[in-house]
């Protein structure tokens, strides 16, 4: 596993041993990543970050801050290993959380994040749980990006709370969804606040 481009473009990145952990594709973070750009100055949130690959390659395109989480340990030591060895550490938090449930304690990063990258395990309704945590009022800025890779046999909502789903890729197997935080749900959040 390598990063595509960027400023760190080919070096190499150590995903965690005897986990099964699914990286995403060189061809589809190429992909994906060439959709977003530019990146320059954006915050990143990335969800189920592995090994930490697709937050790596926002950092190397011009992000300037990731929120990394994974809430397995073993990941976590990799993901961390890679930030060391790329010298990034000082633009990067790891968060040791389960998801969705430990969105709860990630309101200030996931407020100032421009896009958040979700890459859950495919099946068993992660990314939809998560989605439907990340739509909720207050959760996240008003066109805030969220993108959510899943398993073509898996589909995501067009709509799920004040995520607005914008358009769809397929490569293979692999489905990518991009969505945005709508208006509304940013509306709604400050009709709630006190």
């Amino acid at each position: 596993m390598r990063v595509i481009a960027g400023t760190f473009r080919g070096r190499g990145l150590v995903a965690p041993r005897g986990l099964s952990t699914r990286p995403t594709s060189d061809r589809v973070r190429e992909a994906l990543f060439m959709s977003l750009e530019p990146l320059t100055g954006t915050r990143v949130a990335d969800l189920f970050a592995g090994s930490g690959a697709l937050g790596i390659e926002a950092l190397s395109r011009g992000a300037s801050r990731v929120d990394f989480v994974e809430a397995s340990a073993l990941a976590r030591r990799a993901l961390e290993a890679n930030l060391e060895r790329l010298g990034l550490a000082d633009v990067a938090t790891v968060w040791p959380l389960e998801l969705p449930q430990g969105l709860k304690r990630m309101k200030g990063p996931l407020g100032a994040a421009d896009l958040v990258l979700l890459d859950p395990p495919y099946g068993g309704g992660l990314a939809t749980a998560t989605l439907e945590s990340l739509g909720r009022p207050g959760v996240l800025r008003t066109d805030t990006r969220v993108v959510a890779e899943h398993h073509v046999k898996d589909p995501l909502p067009d709509q799920v709370g004040g995520l607005a789903c914008e358009r769809r890729r397929r490569y293979g197997e692999t489905m990518v969804s991009f969505y945005r935080c709508t208006e509304r749900s940013a509306s709604e959040a400050e009709e709630k606040r006190p």
